[in-house]
């Protein structure tokens, strides 16, 4: 079994920034894609970013120039770095991953979420 843990929110003015942090564990053979999505208040949840295990990389407009992901292969991590938070970031922030736990297995796990609160 696998699981994702999230890190990384909380109150942040307009204009800050804020890292997000997202570690897998447990049995994991391969780690295929990692994203991150957010459910904001009265909105559907948006995939906000993602990166495959080939490194490609994609944003939603919103938050193209803003936001940056990343990831650690070796540490089994993805990161989201957001600058020039604005108040529609706010949002509880998922960790997203198809992960491999066998050669017969492979699903997707969901982090617990994390908050993002922007907010002067």
């Amino acid at each position: 079994q696998a699981q994702l843990l999230e890190s990384g929110g909380g109150l942040v003015q307009p204009g800050g920034f804020l890292r997000l942090f997202c570690a897998a564990s447990g049995r994991i053979l391969r780690i295929y894609a990692m994203g991150w999505y957010r459910l904001r208040p009265g909105k559907q949840r948006e995939l906000v970013a993602s990166i495959t295990g080939g490194g490609r990389i994609s944003y939603t407009d919103s938050v193209e120039g803003r936001f940056t992901i990343s990831r650690d292969n070796a540490k089994n991590t993805v990161y989201l770095q957001m600058n020039s938070l604005k108040p529609e970031d706010t949002a509880v922030y998922y960790c997203n991953a198809d992960l491999g736990t066998s050669w017969a297995n492979r699903n997707d796990y969901w982090g617990q979420g994390t908050q993002v609160t922007v907010s002067s």
